[in-house]
Formats: C-alpha cells, sequence, structure tokens
C-alpha cells in the first residue's frame, strides 16, 4: 500500500493552535507599539502648535484659543487633529486658556484621544488626554508618569 503525500488533519489542527497561541501573543504588543506611536505623534503635534502660538504671541501680543468648533479665521488656522483627515486622527487638538489666566497670557493646548470629531474607536490609556502650556509644563490625566519624554 502507498502512502499518499500530504497534511492530515491532526498536523493541520496542531500548525493552526501553533499560530493562534502565536498571535494572542502578539496582538497586545502590536496595539501597544500602535497607541505608542500615535501618543508621539500627538506629542510632536502640540510641539509644532506651540510654536505655532508663540509665532501668533509675537505678532498680536496675545495667544489664540482654537477647537474643533473654531469659525473665526484666527482660530482656523491652527488644525485641530492629527493626520491627513480628522476620521484617520486618533486626537483631537484644542487650545485653551490656562487655568486661572487670561488666553491673552497663557495658552494650554490638549491632544484629546478618541473623541467624536475623530477616530472615536482609538483609546490611550496610559495618557489619556495630553496637555502643554506656554510656561513649559507638560502633563497627561492617565495613571502613567511616563507619557512624555
Amino acid at each position: 500500500m502507498e502512502r499518499s503525500a500530504g497534511f492530515t488533519l491532526v498536523e493541520i489542527l496542531v500548525t493552526l493552535l501553533v499560530v493562534a497561541v502565536l498571535a494572542a501573543m502578539a496582538y497586545p504588543s502590536y496595539v501597544g507599539y500602535i497607541t505608542k506611536a500615535r501618543r508621539i505623534e500627538a506629542q510632536i503635534a502640540l510641539l509644532d502648535l506651540m510654536q505655532q502660538q508663540e509665532r501668533h504671541y509675537s505678532q498680536h501680543n496675545s495667544y489664540s484659543a482654537f477647537s474643533s468648533a473654531s469659525t473665526s479665521a484666527d482660530e482656523k488656522r491652527f488644525k485641530w487633529y492629527l493626520g491627513a483627515t480628522p476620521a484617520a486622527s486618533a486626537y483631537e487638538l484644542r487650545g485653551r486658556a490656562c487655568q486661572g489666566a487670561q488666553i491673552a497670557h497663557c495658552v494650554e493646548l490638549q491632544a484629546l484621544p478618541g473623541t467624536a470629531m475623530v477616530n472615536a474607536s482609538f483609546r490611550d490609556p496610559e495618557c489619556e488626554t495630553l496637555s502643554l502650556d506656554s510656561a513649559g509644563a507638560r502633563r497627561a490625566q492617565g495613571k502613567s508618569s511616563k507619557c512624555w519624554p
């Protein structure tokens, strides 16, 4: 009797099981790397926006608040999302007066993850909202202290 070439069902099932276990172990790491990469994009965007705000301050002697709901031309000059489109963005960006100060003297820039205006499925449970103010203070509302380098 001649043995036919090929795989048995048991061999295929064992192979699939090994692949499934490896994928289950790798997926959380992959998600973590994606979250960290998007967080770094948000930090870079906040630093870039702060440069724009400082330029605006040097020209107008005042900072400018902005958000996704901004209507004035002065406020619309600041980009409120990351990436090419709002739907592809992980964070919504906004600028507002620092707590206890007027917008003319201090601005706080925030990166809010996964709002209704951007990709609402994105979450950053470690750092949540990132912020940077014109005094240079860097904050995060999440449970991790390693959100800013």
